[in-house]
Formats: C-alpha cells, structure tokens, sequence
C-alpha cells in the first residue's frame, strides 16, 4: 500500500502539472475561437491543422528516447553513462533536424500546403521542446515532481499571458505607446499565436539549462546502440499514436470539398477539446505510473499492485466519463462561446471513451514495457493506425467528422483489447476483468444513454450520475476509507 500511496501522491502532482496548463489551454480555446480574435471557424481550422503537424514531429524528435531513458536509467548501475548518452543523441538530432528543416523550409511549405513565415516559427518551436525531454524525463525518474510541475505550469501561463497580451491588447495599447506599434501587425493573429508558444518554450528551455550545467556528457555507442533498439519500437507506436491522435484534421483537409473543410476542422477540433477532461486524467496517471512500473518491475509480486493500478483507473475514468458527458453543454458554454462551433458536440461522448479506451491501454501497456517486448507495442500501433487511416478515408466523405470520431473509438479500443489479449500470453497480470468490464460498460452505457436519449435533461443524467457514485462507493468503501485514513 506505501507503493500505491506514493503512486498517488505522484499522479496527483503530476495531474496538477498536466490538468492545471490544459485548463488554462483550455481557456485559449475560449480565446481561439472568438470571433472577435479569429475571423471564421476556418481561421481556427487553419490553426488546429498547424497543431496536428506539431504532435507528429514531436514524436519523431523524441523518437522513443524518454521512454529509453526510463528503462535504462532504472536498469543500469552507471546512471551518469544512461543521462549523458541520451542527452547527447537528442542535442545531435534536434539540431539536424533544425538545420535541415531551415534549409528546405521552401520545399516543406509547399508539400504541407502552410505558409513559410509559420513553418520557421514551428521549426524553433519544435527545437526547443526536443531539448528539454531528457531534463524533464530525468525530474520524473529522480522523483521531483514538484519542479516538474511548476515549470509545466509556467510554460502554459507564459503562452496564455501572451495571447491574451498579443491577441486581445496589443492592437489597443500600440495605438497609444509608440513603442509597442512595431510589435503590432494587422492581420497577424495566427502568428501571434505560434510567437506566445515560442516564447513559452524557449523560457522553459532556459529554466531546464541547469540540467545540461550538471550532465557528464559522456557517451557511450553500446549503450546508445541498445537504448536505441529498445526505442524504435516505442517510435513506431508514437507515431502511430501521433496519427491516431492528430491526422484525422489532416485527412479532413485533404478528403473534404475545400469550400468546408478548414470550417469542419474548426468545428470537430474545438468540441474535441471537451474530451480533454479524460485526456487530462489519463495523462496524468500514465506520468505517475510509468516510472512505477519500472522501478517496482524487480519486487516480489509487481503483477498485483499493476493490477490494482488498473482497476482504480477505471473506477476514477468511469466517473470522469458520465460527469463529462451529464454537463458536456454546460462545458460547451464556458469554453466554447461561440456557437458556431456547437454544431460537432456529437463527437464528444464518442472522443471521451475513445480516450478512456487508450488510458486503459497504457495501462495495459506495462507486460510489453518491462519485459522488453516494446516491438507489440509497435505492432498493436500500426494496427490502430492503420485502422484508423482506413476508416477515416472510408467515413469521412460519407460522415464528415463523425467519421474521423468513429475511426478513434475504433483504434482505441481495438489497440486496448490487443494488448490484454498478448499480455495474458507474455506477462500474466491478475485483472479482475469482471469488475473493471462491469465499470466500464455501466458508465459507457449511463453515458451515451444521457447524452443521445436525455440530453439537456439534467434531472436524468444527474440522477444517473449520483446512482453510478453510489455504486462504486458500496463496492469499494473499504478500499476508500483505507485512502482516506492515510
């Protein structure tokens, strides 16, 4: 139980470094989809495209690396050897990428179809962020979450306070101070926006400096050699995660009728955002429990805990999943104002369990990662991704973004149900399977019943709500007066 305290205490630190920024990222979407900010639904299109763009090549930058680091951090005696190998790969990498993007940014700008003035604040972007994965990785690995935490937090706080400085005050403000009128550009919002974001990032990279002060930049190609081995496999599922994640805004640019398609993205890419609530949650979790998994990887009977881990997931998902779905109009009200945008609220029940299906997953994912097989991992996502590219090109021109909706559901749980599948065969986890089914099936179910049936019904799907709160706490009040007691 001390095991799962600090688990806890972790993912709730680490939740507030991930919850606490996207909360107020959410407040950008608020920002974003203003018509007195971005001009049209299109505009906003236009900038969740650009965004898709950012989580493929970020995945590729990492390239498995922070996963690598893990591993070996906790496998190898010569820890100074793992830091400093893997800090030296990405340095070498980053900057490759960043010269070679720069010299054919012409050529990048023309395939992507976005304009050049946005791919060289991308590139910078891009280039900031790679740097301080091995800093950030080696805060987690070292148990200080807090420092994490309050870096994560700022980074996000900076990139608000500039949009709301570059975007809302400073047409206003250059018109009485001289000096602020060569700051200010009419028609420039969507530059503005990827400005606050450099910024941001190139502050946390001066605050994660330190780090590179203290690295023993040592390397050593047999260690590399094999850090690499283990994490090509986790880059193959990155970027088949990136495409789940991210490359249906692209297939929606590219299969749509121009006249509509940057509107459509706008629409399905600011009501996805409501499923942000049980991304939130899962990423949280997913930061608190990785490094468990492999540090308690060698304990006597690590099987239980992991599968104690998983049945709490679902527990706290399954509630965040019905509360998300009972109140999803009220949340559209606050965070996306402009009503526009409502008319892809279909998706949101649907992007929710698709989320909550891939946090399950990852928790899933612990038999492949400690014993090594991180090649499942790849092949279950090539799988989803190849899914979802499959059911994206056929849905799509039929269902629009329900369609690309559709397709994530499908991935997810098809990735989910995989991993349980060869994990029973490769690393035996005790999973009560008829609880976590009876959790997972009852709020799914109460979910799509209040929202496609008793929508705007608020008696109902409250009531469904405090009925499925009183479930949970008759079947685990033992186990919550235990964590309440501590």
């Amino acid at each position: 139980m001390s095991g799962l305290k600090s688990l806890f205490k972790q993912t709730f630190i680490y939740g507030l470094a991930t919850v606490l920024p996207r909360m107020l990222s959410f407040l950008l979407v608020r920002l974003h989809t203003d018509e007195s900010v971005l001009k049209s639904v299109a505009d906003y299109g236009d900038v969740s495209l650009i965004f898709s763009y950012f989580v493929i090549f970020n995945v590729i930058l990492a390239y498995g690396m922070e996963t690598a680091f893990f591993r070996f951090f906790n496998k190898e005696d010569d820890k100074a050897k793992v830091i400093g190998t893997s800090t030296i790969s990405l340095i070498i990498t980053s900057f490759g990428f960043f010269v070679l993007a720069l010299l054919f940014q012409n050529q990048i700008s023309s395939f992507v179809d976005i304009k050049v003035e946005y791919i060289q604040l991308v590139v910078w972007i891009l280039l900031f962020d790679a740097l301080v994965i091995i800093p950030f990785a080696w805060l987690r690995a070292n148990a200080k979450p807090m420092k994490y935490a309050i870096i994560k937090i700022l980074n996000v706080v900076i990139n608000l306070g500039l949009n709301l400085f570059l975007l809302l005050w400073l047409k206003d403000l250059a018109s009485e101070y001289a000096v602020l009128q060569q700051l200010y550009k009419p028609n420039y919002q969507v530059n503005y926006i990827f400005i606050a974001n450099l910024v941001a990032s190139a502050v946390t990279l001066v605050l994660m400096l330190p780090f590179y002060f203290k690295v023993k930049f040592t390397f050593n190609n047999v260690l590399w050699k094999q850090m690499m081995q283990y994490a090509f496999p986790v880059l193959i599922a990155g970027v088949a995660f990136s495409i789940n994640e991210s490359f249906d805004r692209i297939l929606l640019d590219k299969l749509l009728p121009e006249a509509i398609a940057k509107t459509e993205i706008g629409m399905y890419s600011a009501c996805y955002k409501l499923a942000l609530f049980m991304m939130l949650f899962a990423t949280a979790y997913r930061l608190g429990v990785e490094p468990f998994f492999f540090s308690h990887a060698k304990t006597e009977n690590p099987q239980k805990n992991y599968a104690i881990i998983l049945e709490y997931f679902v527990i706290f998902g399954s509630v965040i999943l019905l509360a998300v779905v009972v109140f999803a109009d009220v949340l559209k009200v606050i965070f996306i104002g402009n009503q526009e945008y409502w008319e892809a609220m279909w998706i949101v029940p649907v992007i929710l369990i698709a989320n909550f299906c891939l946090g399950i997953y990852h928790n899933l994912s612990v038999w492949y990662k400690v014993t090594d097989r991180t090649k499942f991992g790849a092949y279950i996502s090539i799988f989803g991704a190849v899914l979802t590219l499959g059911l994206n090109f056929w849905l799509i021109p039929i269902l629009s973004y329900r369609g690309s909706a559709i397709a994530t559901l499908a991935a997810y749980a098809s990735m989910m149900l995989l991993s349980y599948y060869f994990g029973r065969k490769y690393y035996p986890i005790p999973y009560n399977i008829k609880k976590i089914a009876m959790y997972l099936g009852l709020s799914i179910a109460l979910s799509l019943v209040s929202f496609y049936q008793f929508r705007g019904q608020y008696i109902v799907g409250i009531s469904m709500l405090i009925v499925f709160l009183a479930i949970v706490y008759f079947a685990e009040q033992k186990v919550i007066k235990q964590l309440l007691k501590r």
